[in-house]
């Protein structure tokens, strides 16, 4: 279960291509590619545009119909699969950012 305290980001060799409303993320270091419907496009958007992954659920829970349980589900099934592809990287939120004094 990707925690929902995290934050997602894309790693730099990885290309993005939508079309439609569907997306094809390509991995230029392992040539592996995913593709994804319209849903699967949206709760990417989220999760790498949110300050972290409980805030995309959120979004999405409001957006789509659908058991809070069951998009829980969804979400962290497409997450897993997309960081074990290399595809996305999972982060503390504080991690890139520079304290205020």
């Amino acid at each position: 279960m990707v925690d929902a305290t995290k934050r997602v980001i894309v790693p730099p060799h990885v290309l993005i291509r939508q079309l439609d409303g569907e997306s094809v993320l390509l991995n230029l270091e392992s040539e592996r590619y995913f593709g994804l419907d319209a849903t699967g496009t949206r709760m990417w958007e989220l999760v790498t545009t949110e300050p972290n992954v409980g805030a995309a659920f959120e979004k999405l829970l409001a957006e789509f119909d659908v058991a809070p349980e069951s998009l829980r589900n969804h979400l962290n099934e497409l997450l897993s699969g997309l960081v074990d592809n290399g595809l996305l990287q999972v982060l503390p939120v504080d991690v890139g950012t520079t304290p205020t004094i």
